[in-house]
């Protein structure tokens, strides 16, 4: 069982075993000079990205990595089954929101496994690539793309769990020794998190590698939190938060990190 203020960290080993292999290219005159190197690692991000799947600059440094992402899903959508003493079915019957989306990255995995998302971003090209790539991945029908600002729609949702990953402010955020959680781009994480509890106490909060874990603890010290750290090929990518029921179907019985493989219909 989780304690309330003391975060458990855990590291999560994601090694992508399961991704397509196929040759890269090194360089794509149509992406930036700052952005190759994530197109270098585009199948890491979409596995499917050779059919289709449209990224912009900003999605190219904020899209998570399609294996954590999967992680993620498969981890709140038992929150459906486990509730009920049901763990043999890993679809979630839940609605989930995904308060940042851009190009789907997140939202296309929620779609895969719980049965209804809210998909929000301000930049109406961005939700538009989101709602083409979840066309890719035959997810569409499962998800409600909506253009505006997530502070001020959050006191109009209704959902069982946000799924927060606000702005961070760019690539810039890794030459930060500590990322700040109290000086984040527009609100701080402190704000953004209460908003999101206008909708849901299940809360999971994708942050920087580099921001202080006890500091996402302290923020919401009434309810139990688990600290998840997501890596891929070995390496640390960044940290999920889960907060409410969340955290604690996480932390009290160890979850293996199921392969990707075809959702349920």
């Amino acid at each position: 069982m989780a304690d309330k203020n003391q975060p458990e960290k855990r590291k999560r080993q994601s090694n992508g075993e399961n991704a397509p292999k196929r040759a890269r290219a090194n360089v794509n005159p149509e992406v930036s000079a700052s952005s190759q190197k994530y197109w270098r690692r585009r199948h890491d991000f979409f596995w499917r990205f050779d059919e289709g799947i449209k990224v912009d600059e900003e999605g190219w440094y904020s899209v998570t990595p399609e294996i954590v992402a999967e992680d993620t899903a498969l981890r709140i959508a038992q929150l459906y089954n486990r509730s009920r003493d049901n763990t043999d079915d890993r679809y979630g019957r839940l609605c989930v929101v995904d308060a940042f989306c851009g190009v789907g990255g997140n939202t296309i995995k929620f779609a895969s496994w719980c049965e209804h998302v809210i998909a929000i971003d301000i930049d109406l090209g961005r939700l538009e690539m989101a709602r083409h790539n979840a066309q890719i991945y035959g997810v569409e029908d499962r998800i409600e793309f909506i253009l505006g600002d997530f502070y001020q729609l959050a006191p109009m949702l209704q959902a069982d769990v946000v799924f927060l990953s606000p702005p961070w402010g760019g690539p810039e955020y890794t030459s930060a020794p500590i990322f700040d959680l109290d000086t984040m781009p527009f609100h701080s994480a402190r704000e953004w998190l209460d908003r999101a509890r206008l909708v849901s106490n299940n809360i999971a909060y994708f942050m920087p590698r580099n921001c202080n874990p006890q500091q996402l603890a302290d923020i919401f010290p009434d309810v139990p939190c688990d600290i998840e750290l997501n890596y891929t090929n070995g390496f640390f990518k960044a940290i999920t938060a889960y907060y409410g029921d969340l955290a604690l179907f996480g932390s009290s019985e160890p979850r293996e990190l199921l392969p990707c493989t075809d959702p349920p219909g």
